[in-house]
């Protein structure tokens, strides 16, 4: 299937060849392709008297190169600014995002090691656009901070239906920015983001070393903003933290209200354990309860994860909930810290969402300077964080041991030289693998 921007010049080419290329540029300058497939072709042009002549003296020869791609009766539509609008809204009401209703306030357990974020939250979700915008929740992984953006979301709809409450993840905003510019849907890429009500990004560390995404999540940022708009970040490391960051995003992030969550202390552990057994039916013990809190101690989603394989365990095995039978249930849970490492693709996987490239393309033979990097990065990275032998790595990424030994020299004497843009990119990578763990 060819993408709206290779259509649309092929179309512009057939008049051309028709009208003339200066008079397909005086008429088309400032035409936008806002939908274009086998049904329809909309345009937008800002100019009345633009729209008119479209209408009145290119149909025809519009319709003619659509017939010749699609070989379908595509219909041309040429929209002006309050059409346009109504498109917009239109498809912001069809894109609306439903969170899951359990992540709200009521059952998220607060002690001192999130005590301030939730409290922040709370405040956001009372005054948008108000209290603190924007907040930017920072935290190692598992430690609720998404659960609070879905409070937030599901706290604000519940107040007023209608609010456009738009969610993304921080590598997909990338990839769809991506495909927005390789499919020539800019316009609905910038709305879907830019006429959000309230704007949330989870781990917004991704867009970090990405110009065009910087670039673009700049102007986003701005508009929202300005228009009062809430905006909540969250991310594993403050924005001082992000080597790779843009300085005018970095100040932007620092402008509302920076609010740190930690790995829960014991006593909080041992009421999320209560909670979550609660929540699930199950009735534990105290000494059960507490012989989880005191070996389980990473984060939420690790405590919330064991007390789900105990249940598991209960009804698949029959088993009762003592001391004994839940230390042999669980046991495989615990884990020392600082005593795992990164596997292969854990770091290939985070390299790949840093540079935006495709793991199969990462594996593979294309040498362009970007996929260059980042196979060298991996393969450096995969030496120094883990136990493997170069042959065992060349194997990882389907190289031979020459060009594992070539791209560990290569970064080793960029990084000796001085290279501070890729010593920043390692530093970022490292700390999002490490964040994984």
């Amino acid at each position: 299937m060819f993408s709206s921007a290779y259509v649309w010049a092929k179309v512009l080419g057939h008049m051309e060849e028709r009208l003339g290329a200066v008079t397909v540029s005086a008429w088309f300058d400032d035409a936008e392709v806002v939908e274009l497939n086998e049904e329809n072709l909309i345009l937008y042009s800002a100019s009345d008297f633009r729209r008119d002549i479209i209408r009145r003296r290119c149909t025809e020869y519009i319709h003619d190169a659509l017939k010749e791609i699609f070989n379908s009766d595509a219909k041309l539509v040429v929209y002006g600014d309050q059409e346009l609008q109504a498109y917009q809204n239109k498809e912001i009401r069809a894109n609306t995002m439903d969170f899951n209703p359990q992540f709200n306030f009521d059952n998220f357990v607060v002690g001192p090691s999130n005590r301030f974020a939730h409290g922040a939250a709370i405040a956001v979700t009372n005054t948008p656009g108000q209290a603190y915008n924007p907040l930017f929740i920072y935290g190692p992984p598992g430690v609720g901070k998404t659960h609070l953006l879905y409070a937030i979301a599901n706290g604000i709809r519940k107040i007023n239906p209608e609010t456009n409450v738009v969610y993304i993840k921080g590598d997909q905003f990338t990839n769809e920015l991506i495909d927005a510019i390789q499919t020539g849907k800019n316009i609905e890429f910038r709305s879907k983001y830019r006429e959000a009500d309230l704007f949330l990004i989870d781990d917004i560390q991704f867009i970090a070393g990405k110009d065009s995404t910087q670039e673009e999540f700049f102007h986003t940022f701005n508009k929202l903003y300005e228009e009062h708009k809430q905006i909540v970040m969250t991310s594993d490391r403050k924005p001082g933290d992000m080597l790779t960051l843009e300085d005018r995003l970095r100040t932007r992030f620092e402008w509302g209200l920076l609010a740190s969550i930690e790995a829960p202390d014991y006593e909080t552990r041992m009421a999320i354990i209560k909670t979550k057994a609660a929540s699930l039916g199950l009735d534990l013990s105290d000494e059960v309860c507490n012989y989880i809190a005191v070996n389980v101690t990473n984060n939420v989603r690790q405590i919330e994860g064991t007390v789900k394989k105990i249940m598991a365990y209960r009804d698949l095995n029959n088993m009762p909930l003592d001391l004994p039978n839940i230390s042999r249930a669980i046991d495989d849970m615990f884990k020392s810290e600082g005593n795992t490492l990164p596997t292969p693709n854990l770091i290939i996987n985070q390299v790949c969402k840093f540079y935006s490239v495709d793991e199969s393309t990462l594996r593979g033979t294309l040498k362009n300077k970007g996929t260059a990097e980042a196979r060298q990065v991996a393969i450096y990275l995969i030496r120094k964080l883990t136990n493997l032998s170069t042959p065992d790595i060349g194997k990882e990424l389907n190289k031979d041991h020459s060009t594992v030994l070539y791209s560990i020299k290569k970064v080793e004497q960029s990084l000796n030289g001085g290279d501070s843009n890729l010593q920043n990119h390692i530093r970022d990578i490292t700390a999002n693998i490490n964040s994984c763990l």
